[in-house]
């Protein structure tokens, strides 16, 4: 027996009573503010009736675009990561684009260039400054490029979406300042990163004054690297830190580890916080104060100033996303 004809944009049309131009705009995603949402939803559910997919390849041969975009991040053993992919890839998929991952190794190791193999097969590049060994060799190729986490003014990307990560810092400042800790140790990431210049001029700035002193311990950014430079920090002659502010969430673990060992309690003889809120962060006892990342919103908002460059549009740097401090167990007024 032969199988049934497979369904076309005329079938479509003629199922949902619509043009097939109609039919076009809706399945390619260009439909907004050319046809009601009514009108696209009966699309929609005719073609899903009817098993009906364009034909991607051409489509792609008419219009110069493969519909696809890559994400570029470090490995996705970081939860932040994990989480930004899932707002990019659920915007991607709202406009009809697929989004090819492509993590930077996790080992530091040299980075094998994602574009020389198939380079005219993506229409744009969404990338984090933290895979800085992969955008070191990024030859655009005319390709448009978003960053997240950089440095607004990188003339080399149509615009950044950057978390406000100077404002978590300053709000983890003040809350230290508030229960009245004015000896504080910064276990700062030690990665030659913008975002992590910002939030250590951001905590220089919010102590500036108030009689703080800050000692500045450089660490990679790994559990045991952070334990490490708790203890030698807590270990050095003169006054002991009473507060450990840590740039990353994992390094405020190996901090909660480095304190166990020398025998103080956390938090009364001394204070952690750290940065992000993953799900490490409320997994330790006890719970870490930290700064909440919006992951899946910069995901969301970096997918969406791509989609918008593509379109031809030139959007302004949008607003930083709002970052909020979490306030748990893990610090309290100095002894």
């Amino acid at each position: 027996m032969a199988d049934k004809a497979r369904p076309t944009s005329r079938d479509v049309a003629r199922e949902a009573g619509v043009s097939q131009a109609t039919v076009s705009l809706v399945c390619g995603g260009k439909w907004h503010g050319r046809v009601s949402e009514r009108i696209a939803t009966a699309v929609r559910e005719a073609a899903d009736a009817l098993g009906y997919r364009p034909n991607l390849a051409a489509r792609n041969l008419r219009t110069g675009r493969t519909k696809t975009v890559m994400l570029i991040v470090p490995a996705l053993t970081n939860q932040y990561y994990a989480r930004l992919y899932t707002g990019a890839a659920r915007v991607a998929a709202q406009h009809g684009f697929g989004v090819v991952l492509y993590p930077s190794p996790a080992d530091g190791g040299p980075a094998r260039n994602p574009f020389g193999s198939a380079p005219a097969s993506l229409d744009g590049v969404l990338a984090s400054s933290m895979a800085a060994d992969v955008l070191a060799d990024f030859d655009d190729g005319g390709r448009p490029l978003v960053m997240l986490d950089s440095d607004p003014a990188n003339s080399r990307a149509a615009t950044t979406v950057n978390l406000d990560v100077a404002d978590g810092m300053r709000q983890v400042a003040e809350h230290l300042l508030a229960l009245g800790h004015r000896r504080i140790a910064h276990l700062a990431a030690g990665v030659e990163s913008w975002t992590f210049a910002v939030r250590s001029r951001a905590l220089a700035a919010a102590l500036e004054g108030t009689g703080a002193e800050l000692r500045t311990v450089p660490a990679a950014l790994t559990m045991d690297a952070g334990r490490h430079a708790a203890e030698t920090v807590l270990r050095a002659p003169g006054r002991r830190p009473t507060a450990l502010l840590c740039d990353f969430d994992v390094l405020a673990v190996g901090a909660l580890k480095a304190a166990r060992r020398l025998g103080l309690r956390v938090p009364a003889d001394l204070s952690i916080t750290g940065f992000d809120d993953l799900t490490l962060a409320s997994a330790v006892e006890p719970e870490l104060t930290t700064v909440r990342l919006p992951a899946e919103e910069a995901g969301r908002r970096g997918m969406t100033a791509l989609v918008s460059v593509l379109a031809d549009e030139r959007p302004a740097r949008p607003a930083d996303v709002p970052v909020s401090l979490v306030v748990r167990g893990s610090t309290a007024p100095p002894a």
